[in-house]
């Protein structure tokens, strides 16, 4: 009874180990992928697209990401 009762509990073990693995690999989600039917794209409109970039308006002041980040550079056109 004891024997039976450890071999219970490590094939128990062995599939909760198991568990994670076939999570990640998607549960047999791939033969189901396969037959759905594609999905159409929008098809992009160069004119429109090129039009849109050129209404963007250009930045007055040049973007630094990191300024907040640096401490400020004193002057160097004042004199020491």
């Amino acid at each position: 009874m004891r024997m039976m009762r450890m071999a219970a509990t490590a094939a128990t073990l062995v599939a909760l180990m198991a568990w994670p693995a076939h999570a990640q690999m998607g549960g047999g989600k791939r033969n189901r992928d396969l037959a759905a039917p594609e999905k159409k794209k929008p098809q992009v409109d160069e004119k429109a697209y090129k039009a849109a970039l050129e209404r963007i308006p250009e930045p007055k002041e040049k973007f630094d990401p990191w300024g907040v980040a640096r401490p400020p550079q004193p002057d160097k056109t004042k004199p020491k």
